[in-house]
C-alpha cells in the first residue's frame, strides 16, 4: 500500500514548493524581477527533490499517463487552496465545475 501512497505524498509536497515558486511572488510585486526569479529557482530546487523521486517510485506502480494525471489533480488542488488561503482570491463555482470535469478525466485515465 505504501508504494501506491508514497508517490502521491511526495507529489503533494513537491507541488506545494512549486506553487510557491511560481505564484508566491504575486504577493510581493514590488520585489525586483531578478530577485523573484532567483528565489523561485531556489524554491524549485526543493520541488525537484520531491518530484523526481515521486515519479521514479511511482512509475513502479503507475504508468506515465496515470502519474501525470495524479500530478495534475494534485497541482490544481494545491493551487486552489493556495489561491484562496495565500493570495486571498475567491474560489468561484465555475472552477468547481472545471475540477469536476478533470475528475471525470481521471476516471477514464485509470479505467482498465
Amino acid at each position: 500500500m505504501l508504494k501506491y501512497i508514497s508517490p502521491i505524498i511526495l507529489l503533494i509536497i513537491s507541488n506545494v514548493f512549486m506553487t510557491f515558486a511560481w505564484y508566491g511572488h504575486l504577493k510581493h510585486r514590488s520585489m525586483p524581477l531578478l530577485i523573484v526569479i532567483l528565489v523561485s529557482w531556489g524554491i524549485a530546487f526543493f520541488e525537484y527533490c520531491f518530484q523526481v523521486p515521486a515519479n521514479r517510485i511511482g512509475y513502479s506502480v503507475y504508468n506515465a499517463a496515470q502519474l501525470k494525471t495524479i500530478q495534475e489533480v494534485i497541482t490544481l488542488t494545491v493551487f486552489a487552496v493556495f489561491s484562496v488561503l495565500y493570495l486571498k482570491e475567491e474560489f468561484r463555482w465555475n472552477y468547481l465545475i472545471g475540477f469536476l470535469f478533470i475528475i471525470l478525466a481521471v476516471f477514464f485515465i485509470f479505467k482498465k
